[in-house]
């Protein structure tokens, strides 16, 4: 449920404002919503200790092992060593790559000192460098005048040491002297090495620290949102507000802190469709199974919207079995959950939900009669006795007609369509009564007109007889209710909401053919589930190919064709089973899962992402 919430002034005296805030941050109820940035330097040193420490883990030795805790003092002459260390290093790489670069420009010149060359210069033997091509080069060698050197060809383009300079009629490329020769820049790079080398050390020491680096992390997380609420705090005449919200249910324990540090108060009630409200999720054992999944998917529902944790679960449950659909694969999930649970000693709302997506794998692929994709599966009296011969993917052994029994599939994936967006309009509807909502009817009218759209897909889909003309009749009673109630509410007239409603005929026109492509869609459930099958058996095809000493072949080309299989189906769950809850569902609840997660003000113990 969506526990109900206050918004909350509080009032203290300006010199006890740093009081008033921790308080606050030691009660840890109250959701301040529009907060004002952190210090500068706190949001800094947050982001850099966190670059720093992800830099860190390249260095951290496999075998590592979690260090104490250090001081904070101890922790800061460390802390500005690497970042120091760090800045040196790509200073040092940098310079390392610009000598290594000029060590290969001179290395077809072999190993020669550019000093010795500068000494002849000063005897008065002035010797200039070049580069030029063949035709040049002869110019050059039947020129008597000119007196050169022959050096080791650079680009395969000739290169010469010239006494003097060469005549304007000879075209060449100067090659300038280089300020040091191989052995200078070798013995420069060792040097650079040697140091690159100490600071590997000082940073390898510095990564076995990371259990310090977390805590100074959380530290300054924790630093920049006691600032942000401190920014927050509104200041005039010797006194300081702030406003939040607080859960219901939190009331009492705000009131004690209240009376007990001196402020001032006042609640005032939240409009459901304020959207500055946040949302706080209470879960029950059952539904909190759904919370790691709504962790990833990061939704969260608006306040004034429903908290569907239970229903979620139910459908999300049938259509993981139904997708994965294979009760081998749900064998083995369910052995990967009690794996987890031992390796933690203890059951986690993940590794229960995986349990409970695994049973209702092997269930649903026990009634279909599909283990591993093996037909031979049939052939065990014990499975075989478990299949529902008209949903079996191997009818035959039922003497069921093949289309017979696809035709009972897809008819099942409909009714599940149908109900659950059937399901969505009754919640609409009980909650319109208890607000005396009249737009109650247009949900009458989704209600009928949903119902009979289902009997209208299987018409057109499975071939089904039914009366075309009463399914037509039906949707234009639910397009007429929804037309004329759809724009009613409680703080409307009943000429403005019928107004409004006409007004919006096209889009509910638009509505209803999309409310058939919703109950439609349902049939992903049945094609991914067959495609997983065929792919299964076609990896079982191919792997059965290989006999005698290439049966290991066979088997590994079986294995980690079923793998490839369970990563699709995995990823089929997110897309499609995930969709169908998130979209179809919840968009026919009115459901936009725009709400922001109740986070309130208190000292964090883990860091946030």
């Amino acid at each position: 449920m969506i526990e109900k919430m206050n918004l909350t002034y509080i009032v203290a005296a300006e010199s006890k404002k740093n009081e008033m805030i921790t308080a606050l941050r030691d009660l840890g109820v109250v959701h301040i919503s529009e907060k004002n940035s952190p210090d500068e330097r706190l949001s800094q040193r947050f982001n850099l200790l966190q670059k720093l420490s992800l830099e860190l883990k390249d260095y951290c030795p496999k075998d590592y092992t979690a260090s104490e805790i250090m001081g904070f003092d101890e922790f800061e002459e460390m802390f500005e060593k690497t970042k120091k260390a760090l800045d040196k290093k790509a200073v040092l790489l940098e310079t390392k790559n610009q000598k290594l670069l000029e060590l290969e420009k001179l290395r077809p010149w072999g190993n020669f000192s550019p000093n010795d060359i500068r000494k002849l210069s000063l005897k008065g033997y002035d010797f200039n460098f070049y580069k030029l091509d063949k035709n040049e080069y002869k110019k050059l060698v039947n020129n008597e005048n000119v007196k050169f050197v022959n050096l080791a060809e650079i680009d395969k383009m000739k290169t010469v040491a010239v006494l003097g300079t060469l005549p304007n009629d000879i075209f060449a490329i100067p090659f300038p002297l280089p300020e040091k020769g191989i052995s200078e820049l070798q013995t420069e790079i060792d040097t650079i090495d040697a140091e690159l080398s100490s600071i590997e050390e000082l940073l390898k020491f510095s990564a076995m620290q990371l259990e310090s680096y977390k805590a100074q992390i959380l530290k300054a997380q924790n630093d920049a949102e006691y600032s942000s609420v401190r920014n927050t705090v509104t200041t005039d005449s010797g006194l300081v507000w702030l406003k939040g919200y607080i859960p219901i249910s939190e009331t009492e324990k705000f009131v004690s802190c209240a009376k007990g540090n001196g402020w001032a108060y006042q609640y005032e009630t939240v409009e459901t469709d304020d959207g500055l409200v946040p949302t706080k999720v209470k879960y029950n054992k059952l539904t909190a199974l759904m919370q790691p999944v709504f962790d990833i998917l990061g939704t969260v529902p608006g306040y004034g919207e429903y908290d569907i944790s239970f229903w979620f679960l139910s459908f999300f449950t049938l259509f993981f079995a139904m997708i994965i659909g294979d009760a081998g694969y749900g064998v083995l999930f369910l052995i990967g959950a009690i794996i987890l649970t031992v390796k933690m000693k203890k059951w986690t709302n993940a590794t229960l939900l995986l349990t409970v997506l695994s049973i209702g794998t092997i269930v649903w692929g026990s009634l279909t009669g599909t283990w591993f994709g093996i037909e031979a599966a049939m052939k065990v009296p014990f499975l075989k006795a478990l299949v529902i011969p008209n949903f079996a993917n191997y009818p035959s052994y039922f003497g069921v007609d093949s289309s017979a029994a696809q035709n009972s599939v897809m008819k099942f994936c409909f009714s599940i369509g149908v109900i659950q967006l059937a399901l969505a309009c009754l919640m609409n509807i009980r909650r319109k009564i208890v607000t005396k909502d009249l737009s109650l009817i247009a949900d009458v009218g989704w209600l009928l007109s949903i119902c009979a759209l289902y009997f209208m897909v299987l018409v057109l889909v499975i071939n089904q007889k039914a009366n075309l003309v009463i399914i037509g009749v039906i949707v234009g009673i639910g397009f007429l209710l929804v037309s004329l109630f759809g724009g009613m509410s409680p703080d409307k007239t009943f000429i403005e909401g019928l107004k409004s409603g006409l007004a919006d005929m096209f889009t509910v026109f638009l509505n209803t053919i999309s409310a058939f492509g919703n109950v439609m869609s349902y049939i992903r459930l049945f094609a991914v589930g067959m495609a997983s099958l065929a792919i299964a058996q076609s990896f079982n095809n191919m792997s059965s190919g290989f006999s005698g000493a290439l049966v290991i072949v066979g088997a590994v080309i079986a294995i980690l064709g079923h793998i490839i299989n369970i990563v699709m189906g995995f990823l089929s769950v997110v897309v499609h089973g995930v969709r169908l809850n998130l979209l179809e569902f919840s968009g026919q609840l009115g459901m936009e899962w725009s709400g922001t997660a109740y986070e309130p003000f208190k000292k964090s113990d883990k860091i946030k992402k």
